[in-house]
């Protein structure tokens, strides 16, 4: 394979895969600027993967697989906690309607923090299911992701949803 068609399958990957794989190794704990340097680190293994014309099959999921590995080497090393999570939840987050009540603000702010509770209180097994769910991922590819049968996929998400919903449905 030339470099040209590297290059060009690395950029094509780049565009789509980037935004979610930062947002997947920061749900893994690592802050932002971590992440950012992180799924450099992967384009670069994959620059290497492709040049040394390794096996092309599913390269989006193999970017998720290097990138995981890649942020649990970096989470040990620097024995950093999750600090991310709040950022990248605040950041998805709708903003503030000015029209709103405070009231309605610290209801909102009160649901947010109730939820994060759950998700933060999940397995992380559940928790990551959720995640690569949450980025597009099928069920079957989770399965492949994680190493779990296609009905422990299922039942993981079922019982994650379940715990975020009753959450959800308990402040009403």
């Amino acid at each position: 394979m030339s470099i040209t068609d590297v290059e060009s399958s690395i950029l094509a990957l780049l565009a789509e895969c980037s935004p979610s794989l930062r947002r997947y190794v920061g749900s893994l704990g690592l802050r932002a600027s971590d992440a950012e340097d992180l799924v450099q680190d992967v384009f670069l293994s994959l620059f290497r993967h492709l040049q040394q014309e390794k096996p092309r099959g599913n390269l989006k999921g193999w970017l998720f697989t290097v990138a995981h590995r890649l942020a649990l080497k970096h989470r040990v090393r620097s024995k950093r906690r999750r600090e991310s999570i709040d950022g990248d939840f605040a950041a998805a987050a709708e903003p503030a309607d000015p029209a709103t009540s405070v009231e309605d603000d610290i209801v909102s702010q009160e649901r947010q923090a109730r939820l994060l509770r759950v998700l933060r209180a999940l397995p992380e097994r559940d928790r990551r299911c959720l995640y690569l769910r949450a980025e597009g991922f099928r069920y079957r590819e989770i399965a492949e992701r994680m190493d779990m049968s296609l009905g422990a996929v299922a039942k993981s998400l079922a019982r994650s949803i379940d715990r975020m919903a009753s959450a959800d449905d308990a402040s009403l």
